[in-house]
């Protein structure tokens, strides 16, 4: 696995959270991610769920270079290709698509897909992937799972997203399998629309927070 891969997981498990965000207009590209960095959160996972994705990742990338930016709920080649071109340094994928998979490894672009089953976990492996994406993570029985599951494969580990919120973001990061979670609860979606900047900069600090007094207990 290429050193990119893992300077990046590194990244994302030293920062712990990483907000998924979902933009429908790019114009909202730019004050959200102020917001960000004011509330000391430099990482965003910009989803491929609205035709705004790429140009909002070229916003990110070029104005705020020191966010670690990154596309989320990538299913195909090409949208991983209009992520890696607008400057997206990483891919994030719902579940495990062999081909979208092999495509970003071939191309030496970090990858990391969903799994929430042990045959995900060895496709992944067999790839050499041991950081992975768990979706989502409640419905799939949450930390609970992700400790009993982890017992046979003890060197991978997860990036928890899916049901996260500030009620629950430290009973995962305290498990040892789980380097850092994804949540939308600081970014959501009517926050965003409706240009509540200062109130995703709120949840965002008291998230940093959360996770600052874990660490420091």
């Amino acid at each position: 696995m290429n050193s990119e891969y893992r300077e990046i997981a590194s990244k994302l498990a030293e920062i712990a959270i990483i907000p998924v965000i979902k933009l429908d207009n790019p114009e909202q590209a730019a004050p959200l991610a102020e917001a960000l960095v004011k509330a000391g959160l430099p990482a965003a996972e910009v989803t491929f769920r609205t035709d705004a994705a790429a140009r909002s990742i070229g916003i990110i990338s070029k104005e705020f270079p020191d966010i670690l930016t990154g596309a989320g709920t990538v299913l195909t080649i090409d949208q991983v290709k209009a992520a890696v071109d607008a400057g997206s340094r990483f891919v994030v994928s719902p579940g495990f698509n062999p081909r979208v998979v092999d495509y970003c490894l071939d191309k030496g672009i970090p990858v990391y897909p969903g799994v929430n089953n042990p045959s995900g976990i060895e496709a992944a492996l067999e790839r050499g992937l041991d950081v992975l994406k768990f979706f989502p993570a409640e419905a799939s029985g949450g930390i609970k799972m992700i400790n009993a599951m982890s017992a046979p494969y003890g060197t991978v580990r997860f990036m928890a997203t899916g049901g996260i919120n500030a009620s629950n973001l430290v009973s995962y990061l305290e498990s040892p399998y789980v380097s850092a979670c994804g949540g939308s609860w600081m970014v959501q979606g009517e926050l965003i629309s409706s240009g509540r900047f200062d109130e995703i900069e709120r949840l965002s600090a008291e998230a940093v927070n959360l996770v600052k007094s874990w660490r420091n207990k």
